[in-house]
């Protein structure tokens, strides 16, 4: 088969899988490579699945909230697969005073851009969620946040991206990019190159080197996520839970157990021997912060944990966007642990940048060179 395409992508995470499916649906010839063997082994495969707006930086907020608006509500009928996707708002929880500055702050901001969220107090919480301890005072509430299944959409997607041709190559890492007379034109691999007319770069933490070889540096770093997993339980409640200093969060799921995530501030310490690996003492934490949330949850059976590496950028808010240095190069990475809920918003803007040199939602907060320095 030929080694080139209108588009190279590379990255077969949920940004590339999509990204490869909106590019398909309006006639691009897409090629997606895969360093792993498998598609969406980065964190499309480990993450909690929040779909929400509340809590996020002001700059990615509009993407997002066109993406709540217009392509989560239908997205399971388009992929041809269930998403799990639950729109039934989302709590982000304080029990201090501190924390309820920190929401407050975070709510007044939210709507100075349009979102639905207010500041309701511990006994409205509990009316929402009949479950939640005494302990909690406060929360932000977002109705039109939500979750869903992190495994099951980006499945969709990579089925969907085949259907309409797209080329998936897995166990193929990317070395490096070449330019061709100053225009992005070959995708290095270990044993092929690769062509296209345009390059995105989706790789999370292994962008960066990446891009280096074309004198791109996007400053992020790698963070290590850590969650858990129970038994199945009773249906409690379908909302997504976050907290004010953002240590905890999580859902049930439609089969009914619980995936919550958290921190015991020792990750950076773990072993790591290529494969992420959960720390001993981060599932106990979890576990103790969930009980005092969660009293009727105490005898809940762990089922299993995971970890997963999140590309951290150096301000909280991914890059996106066309790279002007090198004509043809687009780069969507350093999503800070947010890539999962932004993911069809992100990539069906990158597809329209991508064929028409235009997007719908303005993505210059996004920049990738808004870390120079300014002259």
């Amino acid at each position: 088969m030929s080694n080139c395409a209108d588009v190279v992508i590379v990255g077969g995470g949920i940004i590339g899988c999509a990204t490869a499916y909106y590019l398909a649906k309006m006639g691009s010839d897409v090629i997606v490579l895969e360093g792993s063997d498998h598609i969406g082994n980065g964190g499309s495969s480990r993450n909690g699945g929040g779909v929400r707006q509340s809590g996020r930086d002001v700059r990615e907020l509009p993407l997002v909230m066109h993406g709540i608006q217009n392509l989560w509500p239908t997205l399971s009928d388009e992929l041809e697969v269930d998403c799990e996707y639950h729109q039934d708002g989302n709590l982000r929880l304080g029990k201090t005073e501190k924390h309820r500055e920190i929401l407050t702050r975070l709510a007044d901001n939210a709507k100075g851009v349009g979102l639905d969220v207010r500041m309701i107090d511990g006994d409205e919480v509990r009316q929402i969620n009949p479950y939640l301890s005494d302990e909690v005072t406060c929360a932000s509430w977002c109705p039109t946040d939500g979750h869903a299944n992190p495994l099951t959409t980006t499945l969709g997607y990579y089925k969907m991206a085949r259907k309409n041709g797209v080329r998936f190559i897995t166990g193929e890492m990317v070395r490096e990019l070449r330019t061709v007379k100053g225009k992005i034109r070959r995708v290095i691999t270990e044993h092929n190159v690769y062509e296209g007319e345009s390059v995105l770069v989706a790789a999370g933490l292994f962008s960066r080197p990446i891009l280096s070889s074309v004198g791109i540096d996007i400053p992020m770093t790698n963070s290590l996520l850590e969650a858990l997993v129970t038994e199945a339980e009773p249906h409690m409640f379908d909302q997504m839970l976050g907290t004010a200093e953002a240590d905890f969060y999580g859902h049930q799921t439609k089969h009914g157990s619980f995936v919550f995530g958290g921190s015991s501030g020792l990750e950076r310490f773990n072993k790591d021997n290529g494969t992420p690996v959960t720390n001993s003492k981060t599932a106990p934490c979890i576990c103790r912060g969930i009980m005092k949330y969660f009293p009727d949850l105490a005898n809940a059976k762990i089922v299993r944990t995971w970890a997963g590496w999140m590309d951290a950028s150096a301000d909280g808010v991914p890059a996106l966007g066309k790279v002007d240095e090198v004509p043809g190069l687009y780069v969507a990475c350093a999503f800070h642990g947010h890539g999962f809920g932004i993911a069809p918003a992100a990539a069906q803007q990158l597809a329209e940048l991508i064929v028409t040199g235009e997007t719908d939602i303005d993505l210059s907060e996004l920049r990738y060179d808004r870390f120079k320095a300014k002259i």
